[in-house]
């Protein structure tokens, strides 16, 4: 308080209220923190541009930004004055009136483009709007003007990304990159680009980097995470997963990467543990569910997998193709061979691509009913669409296309292969 007490002073000073007797007392009332007192005396004083601009700014500073807007208005009214113009800006700022801003801080350029401080905060201004192209070009100026700020070209690779150019986002993190070699920022986003496009070598190099300049960054320690999770180092995906957890305790991130990786490990009791702790502290997050019906496949629990699955099926909103998947296997060791093509063919329905699914809605059929004609349409339809996903489940399904066929030939019915 004593801080914003001590700018209040300096406001009403620098405006001149010094000059009168009453402005003493004004000065003295804010250095004592009466700025109550201090606006019942500026209210009643004859309307100016002082007047406007003090009361703004000391709205302004205790927080009522709203009300400072309305008399930094007033004060330019009055008079044109860069740095109440400013303030105006900044304010609208502050309650998100960003396109507001916007004009005060464009009127401002205009005027003067050499401003390199108001032309960053409409830079950044144009990325909350979403508005790339004007961004893209503000950074590229402010670049031309000073080439040792990395932060122009990593708020230039952020507008490349709204505009999905990939490759001119990454040689704007690595324009920032170069220019400051511990830019924190544009290592995490260079490492994280590499990342989604499976650029291993590249991934892990700028996330050495990012994590000996700040060992404890939350989403350099995340991509780490998923870095070794995905190369199926899982004893270092352990290891990463602790330290984040020393960082950022019982987040759901954590306990579902524990989880997911002891699950990998096959240590299915330990996977459950963890699944379990999210389950019970976020209850909605379908997949959680999912991991649990996995591990209870794992383990022989046939019916509790397929209460999980359940869940799972019943919680999801996304695409839910591998819980119906699971809940036919679970149906199938149940021996339930009806309920289990019933959920092969939902998991199809679900996800057009799932070919497992629609390969093992042929095969039960094929086991459970004696009449081979639905089965052997399944098949077909299994080899039209996915001969080339997986060999061995394709040789099967052209070997019984080949026996059912010559079964009904046998019998003196000729299948057509359509």
């Amino acid at each position: 308080m004593k801080k914003i007490f001590t700018l209040l002073f300096l406001f009403a000073t620098a405006y001149g209220f010094a000059q009168t007797e009453n402005a003493i007392d004004v000065d003295s009332l804010l250095l004592r923190g009466r700025y109550q007192q201090v606006l019942s005396l500026l209210k009643a004083a004859p309307d100016s541009f002082k007047k406007f601009s003090t009361m703004a700014n000391v709205y302004y500073q205790i927080d009522k930004t709203k009300l400072a807007i309305v008399y930094y208005e007033k004060a330019l009214d009055q008079e044109e004055d860069y740095k109440t113009k400013v303030q105006l800006g900044k304010a609208y700022q502050k309650v998100r009136g960003y396109d507001e801003a916007i004009a005060v801080f464009e009127d401002i350029i205009e005027k003067d483009p050499d401003n390199l401080l108001i032309k960053f905060q409409l830079g950044k201004l144009y990325l909350k709007k979403r508005k790339a192209n004007k961004a893209i070009k503000t950074f590229k100026e402010l670049m031309a003007v000073d080439q040792a700020n990395p932060n122009y070209a990593y708020q230039k690779g952020i507008a490349y990304a709204m505009k999905k150019d990939r490759n001119a986002m990454i040689d704007s993190f690595l324009e920032a990159y170069k220019t400051d070699s511990v830019h924190i920022k544009s290592l995490y986003q260079l490492a994280n680009s590499f990342f989604k496009l499976k650029d291993k070598d590249s991934t892990n190099l700028f996330l050495r980097k990012g994590l000996k300049l700040d060992p404890t960054h939350i989403n350099m320690n995340r991509l780490l995470v998923n870095q070794t999770f995905r190369e199926k180092r899982y004893n270092e995906t352990l290891r990463a997963l602790e330290r984040l957890d020393s960082i950022t305790p019982n987040e759901i991130f954590v306990l579902n990467m524990f989880g997911r990786t002891y699950y990998n490990m096959e240590q299915y009791e330990k996977s459950k543990e963890y699944f379990t702790e999210s389950k019970d502290r976020d209850p909605n997050d379908f997949k959680t569910w999912t991991y649990l019906g996995h591990n209870e496949m794992k383990l022989g629990n046939y019916k509790l997998a397929e209460l999980n699955y359940n869940m799972a099926t019943f919680m999801g909103k996304d695409k839910r193709d591998e819980e119906y998947y699971g809940l036919g296997h679970a149906y199938l060791k149940q021996e339930k061979m009806l309920q289990a093509i019933l959920m092969f063919d939902k998991a199809y329905k679900e996800d057009r691509g799932n070919y497992k699914a629609l390969y093992q809605k042929a095969k039960t059929t094929d086991d459970y009913y004696k009449e081979k004609k639905k089965a052997y349409r399944l098949y077909l339809q299994y080899v039209l669409h996915f001969e080339d996903m997986d060999k061995d489940l394709t040789a099967y399904a052209q070997r019984r296309i080949a026996e059912i066929k010559k079964e009904y030939f046998m019998k003196g019915e000729e299948l057509k292969d359509y």
